[in-house]
């Protein structure tokens, strides 16, 4: 296998493991991982240095706090005061309503989807700084916890529940992350693709001084006139030095 690949899926296998455990891992899980790869103490500083951005805590958790904006520790303080209001829920309580949840009781699965709300908060604060806000990642967190409660009847014990509905939520967070790096990426697409017409349009009509041609412009620059006719499509007609009516 090429040694790229393989340490790709040792990564990606090493930040598995970490999610499993609370999203930490031990340094020598991490280094048993990485031992077919024999890699060199500057290259395995890289990889943890790398796990740390992840949010990833090696040997301890990181601590989630020093990863956020301003905006967003003043957004949770404010939030968490709020949830501070919610009755709280002794270990012995926790483990009733979890059984009573379990059991199919609606208003024990309300209680308890109440008493992951902090905990939601929490875990929001590992998945910042990946181009969504925290409070969104908190609003997709709770709405996992509030459908994973109702699906609790499968685990035979209630210690069960915490890893399930831990799972779940960080599965909801990872889920809106990609799709909103989906749209990101999209969003770029499309502005390369009427960029590139664009800068083409304007280097050759200061050229020329005067708007040109979608045939001058393919001409020019080798430009497909679908390429053009899309690009004045996406921009909404906006491409300044392109001469009205020569598209379409």
């Amino acid at each position: 296998m090429d040694r790229e690949i393989l340490f790709a899926r040792t990564l990606e296998q090493v930040k598995s493991t970490a999610k499993a455990q609370g999203n930490c891992i031990s340094e020598k899980q991490v280094k048993e991982a990485f031992t077919p790869l024999a890699l060199s103490e500057e290259q395995m500083k890289l990889v943890y240095d790398y796990l740390h951005k992840s949010r990833i805590g090696v040997g301890e958790p990181v601590d989630p706090d020093e990863f956020l904006e301003d905006e967003e520790r003043d957004y949770l303080a404010i939030y968490m005061e709020e949830l501070r209001a919610l009755p709280e829920l002794t270990p012995g309580e926790r483990e009733a309503v979890t059984l009573s949840a379990m059991a199919g009781d609606a208003d024990a699965q309300h209680r308890l989807a109440q008493a992951y709300l902090p905990q939601v908060a929490e875990i929001a604060k590992l998945y910042t700084g990946q181009g969504v806000c925290l409070e969104d990642l908190i609003g997709e967190g709770n709405v996992a916890v509030a459908a994973g409660v109702t699906m609790l009847g499968a685990m035979e014990h209630a210690a069960e529940a915490e890893g399930m509905l831990g799972k779940l939520i960080m599965d909801a967070m990872e889920e809106y992350i990609a799709e909103n790096a989906d749209e990101s990426s999209k969003g770029e697409k499309v502005a390369d693709k009427v960029n590139k017409v664009a800068d083409a349009a304007r280097e050759l009509a200061e050229e020329l001084r005067r708007k040109v041609t979608v045939e001058e412009l393919m001409a020019e620059y080798g430009l497909s006139r679908r390429a053009i006719e899309d690009a004045v499509r996406l921009s909404g007609g906006k491409i300044e030095d392109l001469a009205a009516g020569t598209t379409g």
